[in-house]
């Protein structure tokens, strides 16, 4: 253990990966961080636009518009990806009871507190079941996965995409179970992310994690440091995802509120 931490200490100094084996420690791996707060920075433009139409500053359903909801739709997805990944790689020697739970606690704080907050601001459209409620969901789901085959995490992932277009039922648009997303009716919501198709991102996520441990690409992807400024703070957003995630709409908000006091709008 001390002679890995040394050679890793030593490619760090070095500027390369720090050792992977298949069965040893996962080092952070600066990608992962990069890529969650790229996926925050398309969240914060997406909210922008958002904001544009709910200040009346665009006309209703501008954020509708198709390449608006592709880019919300991919920020998603790339979301619920990263963290089926980071828990494979959080928990890939065995689960970490303690700081899983906690984490997860966190998160369903955080979705609770999302959905008190946008139930008194926007009650027509507030978020019942977004994205926060949706990686609970998926951090409980993706462990039984963590020791299956990853070949199986993608099968069961491809038929959570199936189930999703395979079946709409009227009695499944019950508010008790409309968070499954097999209603014939999306029930309406600024944000809404049902377990059926979202979950399937994430096992593909916790499938695809596997995959590169056991074939050892995982050295390969922890080649790149992406340092400099402009990397540095995208993989510190990406570290503190949560806290940029609850922190960046009511900035937004501030911001909105205040310029169209000083314009007198």
């Amino acid at each position: 253990m001390a002679g890995r931490r040394e050679r890793n200490r030593r490619a760090e100094r070095k500027g390369a990966a720090p050792a992977v084996s298949s069965s040893g420690a996962i080092p952070r791996i600066a990608l992962v961080d990069f890529l969650r707060g790229a996926a925050l920075f398309g969240m914060t433009v997406f909210h922008f636009v958002f904001d544009l139409e709910f200040f009346g500053l665009e006309e209703q359903g501008y954020s509708e518009q198709l390449h608006w909801w592709t880019l919300a739709t991919i920020v998603a997805g790339s979301f619920l990806f990263l963290t089926g990944a980071s828990l494979y790689l959080a928990h890939s020697g065995g689960i970490r009871w303690r700081p899983w739970r906690r984490r997860f606690v966190i998160v369903v704080l955080a979705a609770l507190a999302i959905t008190a907050v946008t139930r008194f601001v926007t009650p027509e459209t507030y978020i019942f079941f977004g994205i926060l409620h949706m990686i609970a969901i998926a951090s409980i789901a993706g462990l039984a996965f963590l020791r299956a085959p990853w070949w199986l995490a993608v099968a069961f992932a491809a038929a959570v995409f199936a189930v999703d277009e395979l079946i709409a039922m009227e009695w499944l648009n019950a508010s008790a179970l409309s968070w499954l997303g097999l209603g014939s009716v999306a029930p309406a919501a600024s944000d809404f992310r049902p377990v059926f198709p979202w979950l399937a991102p994430a096992l593909l996520g916790v499938g695809a994690a596997k995959l590169c441990h056991r074939a050892g690409w995982l050295q390969v992807l922890a080649v790149p440091r992406l340092e400099g400024w402009s990397g540095n703070a995208v993989r510190f957003i990406g570290r503190h995802s949560l806290v940029y995630y609850l922190l960046h709409q009511p900035v937004l908000f501030a911001l909105f509120w205040a310029w169209l006091q000083l314009a007198g709008r």
